[in-house]
């Protein structure tokens, strides 16, 4: 255990006792809306973010952390903190709203024996909840299998990306450049992305492939058995703010994560003019519809994560650059038109004022 994380958490039980020391002074929630997201600090714009840290950093500049006086309890199900049960009680005690923003579940796909540890802490918050947002259909489906339906009210509403940050730049020149966005958590989402650029490769001998975020498995040995020395790039995670150029680099993201329930990577990536070849799953498919890439079926259930082919996906990636400068401009309209970030920052100002309405 090295120093520097043992301080940072002191300071971090540091915060959460100050906060709970001025919660017991101010025990009244009040009516104008100030929302708290569970955690003391909310990641600045110059952090590297992932999954549901994406969505409360966008949300706090509208609505900033406020940990000590909040009306409304807003809650990432994969970003819920460590005091959720007291602070779930302090919220109704205080007479604050709770909303839950409801991304995935654990499954015995991809969480094995941790399936209902994962779940439990998502499922107290759901039952407690005055409203929750559901990130897309499939997200409202795998929840009600394994967490139950919720006991207040409930809508769909999908992730949202800044479109006017993350804008196309200009065509990138020179052989195909593929992107593996996100974190690599799972092994097999690496795997897939290297075997399906030696595939990409046969008819491609240039392309190479970006690869972003944390990862979990040693690439090397597979790097040198598929002869991609050379062709690979590893950025790791990124703040926000370099988001853009990193996709800007590409000509196609490729997603090979099954049962994904609303990913950001996608978001980003069409709205900076990048098609989408991913795994046909979970929300992704809600997210690129039928022009802003193509979806790969694979075997779908929630005993097993059976990713696609890399042979399909590789065809697939030559299907879209055949008709790149068609699916990238499909890929940028449908960001714009159903995912832009101000109209999901105004439901949220909407739904946080009748809740606290009627409380």
């Amino acid at each position: 255990m090295s120093r520097r994380w043992t301080i940072a958490r002191a300071a971090r039980y540091g915060r959460a006792l100050s906060r709970w020391g001025r919660l017991a002074l101010h025990p009244q929630a009040g009516d104008d809306v100030r929302v708290f997201y569970g955690w003391d600090l909310v990641p600045g714009e110059g952090e590297p973010v992932a999954g549901g840290t994406v969505k409360i950093q966008l949300l706090a500049s509208r609505f900033p952390n406020r940990p000590t006086d909040f009306s409304v309890l807003y809650l990432g199900s994969s970003y819920l903190p460590r005091d959720l049960r007291p602070l779930m009680w302090a919220s109704k005690r205080r007479g604050a709203a709770v909303v839950v923003n409801q991304n995935g579940v654990g499954y015995p796909g991809w969480a094995g024996d941790r399936t209902e540890a994962v779940n439990r802490p998502q499922r107290r918050a759901i039952r407690g909840a005055d409203h929750v947002l559901y990130q897309s259909a499939f997200a409202k489906d795998s929840a009600d299998i394994f967490l139950g339906e919720p006991r207040g009210e409930w809508e769909i509403l999908h992730n949202a990306v800044d479109v006017a940050r993350f804008t196309p730049g200009e065509p990138p020149s020179g052989a195909p450049t593929l992107l593996l966005g996100g974190d690599q958590t799972q092994a097999y989402r690496l795997d897939v992305g290297l075997r399906t650029l030696a595939a990409v490769r046969r008819s491609q001998p240039d392309a190479s492939l970006i690869v972003s975020g944390r990862l979990v498995s040693d690439p090397e040995p597979l790097i040198r058995e598929l002869g991609l020395a050379g062709a690979v790039e590893f950025v790791g995670r990124y703040a926000q703010r370099d988001a853009p150029d990193v996709y800007r680099r590409a000509h196609v993201l490729l997603h090979p994560k099954v049962n994904d329930p609303c990913p950001s990577t996608v978001l980003e990536a069409m709205a900076t003019g990048v098609p989408v070849v991913y795994a046909a799953s979970g929300g992704t498919i809600e997210l690129v519809g039928n022009d802003a890439g193509i979806g790969v079926r694979h075997p779908v259930s929630w005993e097993r994560d059976e990713p696609p082919d890399p042979e399909a996906l590789a065809d697939a990636v030559g299907r879209v650059l055949d008709a790149h400068d068609s699916y990238a401009g499909a890929a940028r309209r449908r960001a714009v038109e159903r995912f832009s970030l101000e109209p999901w920052l105004d439901r949220h100002e909407q739904l946080f004022a009748q809740l606290l309405a009627r409380i």
